[in-house]
């Protein structure tokens, strides 16, 4: 199936918009194809400024209507307490909420950005999705992240080459209790890390410190940034570790 022909079988459909390379191709594919639809980007504690950033700037240059909704994922306590499928129960409050508007916009299907290279295995949230009737046409159309990125760039999408960032909860330790103070001392400290030129990289709690993760060829800027990182942000982390091990590109 291609994409244009999902789009005749489901001509009118909500994308779940993050600002990522994936929903941004999907939102790209669904304003060709589709007879109606509209962006919609749950904005939560668990993200970063600059999602929602890259979001209105991508629904601006498709020239497609774009909703922000406030939801405040802390108030779930099932997500809040931070247990292994602390995923499952994110995804399925977000997207409840996020149906209920597209629903009351006249939307009758909504859209999310998983595409074929996604292992369902690895990603309790793509169960929530599929219980609440949640559709993937990149999935279902076989297209790879590969695939997504060399279209993305074909088609002039400045997030071609984004990384793929995972929300700032996965910063934490599972069984830790996520809070909003934790959560903007990663968002600070990532922050600081993006400033210096760092990209595609983790800042991951550990006890009243963090441990820094970087691909192979950031290592010797981490390392010679350290120092300074660690004075910097001394008011978040007591310290500052760099991990040994090269960081590869995963969503988490």
């Amino acid at each position: 199936m291609t994409m244009q022909e999902f789009f005749i079988q489901n001509p009118t459909a909500a994308v779940a918009f993050s600002g990522g390379v994936d929903s941004a191709w999907l939102l790209h594919e669904a304003r060709i194809w589709a007879r109606r639809t509209a962006a919609y980007f749950v904005r939560t504690p668990f993200q970063p400024d600059f999602e929602l950033e890259d979001a209105r700037d991508i629904a601006r240059r498709l020239d497609v209507p774009l909703t922000v909704l406030a939801f405040d994922v802390l108030s779930v306590p099932q997500a809040a307490a931070n247990p292994p499928d602390r995923c499952y129960h994110c995804k399925r409050a977000l997207f409840t909420r996020l149906m209920e508007a597209a629903g009351a916009d006249g939307f009758p299907l909504v859209l999310d950005g998983c595409n074929a290279s996604d292992d369902a295995s690895d990603r309790p949230g793509m169960a929530a999705l599929a219980e609440l009737g949640v559709r993937s046409p990149l999935r279902e159309c076989g297209l790879t992240k590969g695939d997504i990125r060399a279209a993305a760039r074909k088609a002039g999408l400045p997030v071609w080459n984004k990384p793929s960032y995972a929300c700032l909860a996965t910063r934490i330790p599972t069984g830790t209790a996520i809070t909003r103070d934790l959560l903007a001392r990663v968002a600070r400290g990532e922050a600081a890390l993006m400033a210096r030129g760092f990209s595609d990289f983790r800042l991951r709690l550990r006890g009243d410190g963090a441990l820094l993760q970087v691909r192979e060829e950031q290592m010797d800027m981490a390392r010679e940034a350290l120092p300074a990182l660690g004075e910097l942000l001394r008011e978040d982390f007591a310290s500052i570790t760099l991990d040994s091990a090269p960081r590869y590109a995963r969503e988490t």
